[in-house]
């Protein structure tokens, strides 16, 4: 439950036009460390061309845990539309988005930075899931109890030969 479909480095890495070709309609991005730094306000100039570039081809949302007011100021800057307080790892978020948009979850593409939250989301809901490094190395406190978990799971996966931190598949 907690592998992705596909592991990147960043958002800017991800093979959009695949995910395309793959019947994804819409993509639902994590906010915190995914598409900004924890501390950012404002969204940067590369996120916004990145979104504005996405728009043609996908519904592009933000599905996140941070509280209302983040997640409203950030998305109303991109002008798209997102959900907050998410509770991920339940699906009631992906859910949401799914009938209000009219998506099958197989349309959508999860994209986030953990593990625990965002690819257990996706996956648990049938969502393509899509894992990221992290931005940055600051995160809220109940993240750094998730980022050591984890990091347990990585290594169970790695002796596995499933999974390793670095060696970005999916392109």
């Amino acid at each position: 439950m907690f592998l992705p479909k596909m592991y990147q480095k960043n958002i800017y890495e991800i093979p959009y036009d695949k995910l395309k070709k793959e019947g994804i309609k819409c993509l639902v991005f994590d906010l915190d460390n995914t598409l900004r730094y924890i501390d950012e306000k404002e969204p940067s100039e590369q996120v916004i061309k990145l979104i504005r570039k996405l728009e043609k081809n996908f519904i592009v949302l933000i599905l996140s845990n941070s509280l209302k007011k983040g997640v409203l100021s950030y998305k109303e800057k991109l002008q798209i539309d997102g959900i907050a307080h998410a509770k991920k790892p339940s699906i009631k978020g992906p859910k949401e988005i799914a009938k209000r948009y009219q998506l099958k979850p197989t349309e959508m593409a999860m994209i986030g930075d953990q593990l625990l939250t965002d690819i257990l989301a996706g996956n648990r809901f049938g969502a393509y899931t899509i894992y990221v490094d992290a931005l940055g190395n600051k995160d809220l406190k109940i993240t750094y109890l998730n980022r050591f978990i984890e990091k347990r799971i990585i290594n169970h996966y790695s002796r596995k030969g499933k999974f390793k931190r670095g060696a970005y598949y999916g392109k």
